[in-house]
């Protein structure tokens, strides 16, 4: 079970980070990921990573301003979010790929196994 907090309302140009706690273990091959769904848009892939080499990917309209990152004592990922912007306004969600089987990190929510519940982000200008 994937449990997902840190959402709320901050400015435009401002901060935040979200995080996502895994209720069992994260296994060194499992992959972790970030998605986004807006108000009357689909769900978009945000971040991912591999948990055990740390290897990331972003969205082009995302890098430079979030950093995905895990914390492996505390089976968590994070999401830092920096110089928020209006249209970064979604409900995140947070998903496990749990046979990634070696393949490259994956953008499709398709192939993510697990999910969370989401966390607000509302951004405004």
């Amino acid at each position: 079970q994937l449990q997902a907090s840190g959402g709320g309302l901050v400015q435009a140009g401002g901060s935040l980070r979200l995080s996502c706690a895994a209720s069992t273990p994260v296994l060194s091959n499992y992959h972790m990921g970030w998605f986004r769904q807006a108000p009357g848009k689909e769900r978009e892939f945000v971040a991912a990573l591999t948990w055990r080499e740390g290897r990331s990917l972003y969205t082009d309209s995302v890098k430079g301003r979030v950093t995905i990152s895990r914390d492996n004592a505390k089976n968590t990922v994070y999401l830092q979010m920096n110089n928020l912007k209006p249209e970064d306004t979604a409900i995140y969600y947070c998903a496990v790929r749990q046979n990634p089987n070696s393949t490259p990190l994956a953008t499709s929510g398709a192939l993510f196994d697990l999910w969370g519940q989401g966390t607000q982000v509302t951004v405004s200008s």
